[in-house]
């Protein structure tokens, strides 16, 4: 199985650079970065990973994930590297299809593309997102990215872009993988069969009751059942649940680290280390 983390890298915590290649050194497979462009004050959106709804100092803080992996892919050979989650529809689709493009071939092919759609309603808000079509625009957005990654100029126009053909280079060296983030569901199941490889659950919970599900809705849409790829993120291990992914045929875990400087990541990596024996 192959062992990831994922950390709210902030302007307080450890480094990129130090973080990637202590990763790197201890053998672990991949480092994947959230994002979140800003966090409005005045927000009457709960924060869903926690029972008052008070939001971590950490999400406001938050290195643009793009910038962070490329000083990762710069001083790594092997370390596989991935957005958990970019919130795609806050992005202008041209600007991100050239981010991710450069940076999968910079890296030589080591990018995955975790995408979401998002909790904050006010952050959307703020880059013009209707809350309502959101997981729609985000679908129209991969369209159009796609048809700029294509390996001929290839014209797109959807709901909510378009995009001449066009000559769009570099081109991603992996297609890039793509990951869908979010709760179990029906939209979010037949969006991952339609346009994805794989599924992104947050904690990991529920998976022997989910998954049956989502292997019954790729195929009925014709995907090849080998092909679909689930990723668990934000994962606290320990051998019993890693153990259970690994019946289920889940092949890779992300692990989540403490949004802390390097004494108290670097203490949490060889801890993770000790109990998967890295």
């Amino acid at each position: 199985m192959r062992i990831c983390v994922t950390i709210f890298l902030t302007d307080r915590t450890i480094t990129p650079v130090r973080l990637a290649r202590d990763l790197e050194q201890r053998g672990f497979d991949g480092l994947y970065l959230p994002e979140h462009t800003h966090i409005p004050i005045e927000r009457a959106t709960p924060y869903p990973g926690s029972p008052d709804g008070v939001l971590p100092d950490e999400y406001g803080r938050t290195l643009d994930p793009f910038v962070a992996l490329a000083q990762a892919a710069a001083v790594t050979e092997r370390l596989t590297l991935g957005t958990g989650i970019t919130l795609v529809t806050q992005h202008d689709p041209i600007d991100l299809a050239k981010q991710i493009a450069t940076l999968d071939h910079l890296s030589g092919g080591r990018f995955t593309l975790g995408l979401g759609y998002g909790w904050n309603v006010e952050e959307a808000a703020d880059h013009g997102v209707d809350w309502r079509t959101r997981r729609e625009l985000g679908r129209d957005r991969m369209g159009l990215m796609r048809a700029l990654w294509a390996a001929e100029p290839t014209a797109y126009k959807g709901e909510f872009g378009s995009v001449r053909a066009s000559h769009a280079y570099p081109k991603p060296v992996s297609g890039p993988r793509t990951l869908i983030g979010g709760a179990a569901g029906p939209k979010l199941f037949a969006h991952i069969a339609e346009y994805a490889d794989g599924w992104m659950p947050i904690g990991g919970r529920g998976l022997g009751e989910s998954l049956p599900v989502l292997r019954g809705v790729w195929e009925e849409a014709g995907r090849d059942p080998a092909a679909l790829q689930v990723v668990p993120y934000a994962v606290l291990p320990s051998p019993g649940k890693l153990a259970h992914y690994a019946s289920l045929g889940i092949g890779e875990v992300v692990l989540q680290l403490p949004p802390a400087g390097e004494s108290e990541v670097l203490t949490t990596l060889d801890d993770f280390a000790r109990m998967l024996d890295k």
